[in-house]
């Protein structure tokens, strides 16, 4: 039991961890850099890499012991963290389209989870 609920814990840490990277990678693309090479090879982007490595090796971890039913559901809260990571660390402003998608799967959670 203890087993499975680490595996839940590094299942969300997972896609905690591939959002903090994607605002890292889109921090890199807002950026001007001089040359192609430098897109491409600035920490920002080989840092947004390795989380997302990081991530398919927390995934094998993971699902061994999460039912792949709730995989979807687990995955899907991907958009809540980068939309408040996105406000948190790029000071975006969420829209009414990213607001009504959070919504949305809250409440396809909600449903799944009954």
């Amino acid at each position: 039991m203890e087993w499975m609920n680490i595996s839940y814990v590094l299942a969300f840490l997972a896609v905690f961890v591939a959002s903090v990277s994607q605002i890292l990678l889109k921090q890199s693309a807002q950026q001007e850099h001089k040359n192609i090479i430098l897109k491409f090879l600035n920490w920002r982007v080989i840092l947004g890499y390795a989380l997302l490595f990081g991530t398919t090796v927390i995934n094998v971890f993971a699902y061994r012991g999460v039912e792949l039913k709730v995989t979807p559901m687990i995955e899907s809260t991907g958009i809540i963290w980068v939309t408040l990571l996105a406000a948190l660390i790029l000071g975006e402003k969420p829209t009414l389209r990213s607001v009504l998608s959070i919504l949305v799967t809250i409440v396809g959670i909600i449903v799944f989870s009954l």
